[in-house]
């Protein structure tokens, strides 16, 4: 019995049309990027697991899809008599598994900066177009493999950089069309809260929680603050933080009172009020907002934190990311900065496909087919082919001489927008026979005025 074909839940295939799209997303970020003076690396799909266990926080820890170590990878274990039901499930997995593919871009930059920092111009500025695998469970526009187009700058914490990556997006989103809101905050500011109702030491209880207020509403962060041994008072001196309204300028004000006291809340409030001057002298046209329920989950995030989200489609952020001041340390390089964020391509491309807002040249595989009569007339064709394509013209002939309903079809199939017909009387006369497959209009044209016709 033949088995069914099938691909892992949470991934998916890519058609033709479904790449020509993608790859305006993915050109439209590269172009971009490098105009503001990017370089792009690579770093390998997977990583040894010492490398990423420990910096996505424990939810992300269980989100790593781990690689099973080659030959008899239980060895370990049966020699070591480990008690499976008290053991470390990080230390097991090191045990059975040294590698994992990767979880996103930014903690492979960070060890790739480390062991290549003899090599780098610091501040080094990257962007990497890569996919990434999380062990998450698969829904709508939440993908188990997926692409993240990162930009980074390493090496200098100047908050010009910040205000350098809100430009950024602001100019990929004008180039797709898409109306967005750009929210920041500061994880200084998220510490202050913390330190002002006395939960100093939960600052990471506290973030996880909050950033989860879109997906589960008030009333659930408020109970998984309650799991985490948060007391009823602090929990309910962040109700009105959470629920601040108003301008940026009035947010600032009133949170600015609220963490008089606090240095490090202030000086996160210091920041924000610095990066919205930056704004302000930038002509960055898309909203962008002071939002105090932005947390980030990440770990790593020390400063301001980023997140996009679509004005038209709900289905949460399209971009996101933030500071981090101190990555590198935990591979031995410490007090280095960056700061840097994320594209989901994936997302967007499901935002674009959602408001018809894809090119319909993207559905254009060739722009020319010549019919295929026979011998004589496909050698006539393969010089031309040939110029077509070296003034840069799409172009292809059907493979054998089919009948020509099945050619045309052919070329309806594949929404090629012009046919060349070419038979014993054309070549006699040097004349093209060009129909356009949209109008059903034929024309006989010399070879220069078919150029011209199709460009």
């Amino acid at each position: 019995m033949s088995q069914k074909p099938s691909i892992p839940k949470g991934t998916r295939d890519f058609s033709p049309l479904e790449m020509a799209r993608r790859n305006i997303i993915f050109s439209t970020l590269k172009n971009i990027f490098q105009l503001y003076g990017y370089l792009p690396i690579e770093t390998p799909a997977m990583e040894n697991l010492s490398t990423l266990l420990g910096k996505y926080g424990e939810e992300g820890d269980k989100l790593l899809f781990k690689i099973l170590n080659s030959g008899d990878f239980l060895k370990k274990i049966r020699n070591s008599n480990i008690d499976l039901k008290n053991v470390d499930a990080n230390k097991l997995s090191l045990d059975v598994s040294e590698k994992g593919l990767i979880y996103d871009l930014t903690v492979p930059f960070a060890r790739y900066v480390v062991q290549h920092r003899n090599e780098l111009t610091f501040p080094f500025k990257r962007y990497q177009i890569q996919p990434v695998w999380r062990a998450d469970n698969p829904q709508k526009s939440r993908y188990r493999e997926f692409s993240q187009c990162d930009v980074d700058v390493i090496g200098s914490n100047s908050l010009l950089n910040e205000a350098e990556l809100l430009k950024i997006i602001d100019d990929v989103f004008l180039k797709l069309e898409l109306d967005v809101i750009i929210k920041i905050n500061n994880r200084k500011i998220l510490s202050g809260i913390a330190e002002k109702i006395g939960e100093a030491d939960k600052i990471i209880d506290i973030t996880v929680a909050i950033d989860k207020l879109d997906k589960i509403g008030l009333d659930g962060v408020n109970e998984e603050l309650s799991s985490k041994g948060i007391n009823k008072k602090a929990i309910a001196e962040i109700q009105p933080i959470i629920n601040l309204s108003g301008s940026p300028k009035e947010k600032i004000e009133i949170i600015k009172k609220l963490l008089k006291d606090s240095e490090i809340g202030l000086k996160g409030i210091g920041e924000i009020e610095d990066i919205f001057e930056f704004v302000n002298k930038m002509n960055i046209q898309s909203f962008v907002d002071f939002d105090l329920t932005l947390a980030r989950g990440l770990n790593y995030y020390t400063g301001v934190i980023i997140e996009v989200l679509s004005k038209d489609v709900k289905i949460g952020s399209i971009c996101g990311g933030g500071r981090y001041d101190d990555l590198t340390g935990i591979f031995g390089l410490p007090d280095v900065s960056g700061v840097g964020i994320s594209f989901g391509a994936d997302r967007i491309y499901d935002v674009l496909n959602e408001l018809k807002l894809f090119p319909e040249t993207a559905e254009i595989s060739s722009q020319l087919m010549f019919v295929n009569f026979g011998k004589e007339e496909e050698n006539f064709c393969l010089p031309l082919l040939e110029k077509l394509r070296n003034v840069g013209i799409k172009s292809e002939i059907y493979p054998s001489s089919a009948k020509m309903k099945k050619q045309m079809t052919y070329a309806n199939n594949k929404n090629i927008p012009y046919v060349a017909i070419v038979g014993s009387q054309e070549i006699e006369t040097g004349k093209i026979t060009l129909k356009n497959m949209t109008t059903g209009e034929q024309k006989q044209l010399d070879f220069d005025e078919l150029i011209k016709e199709i460009k």
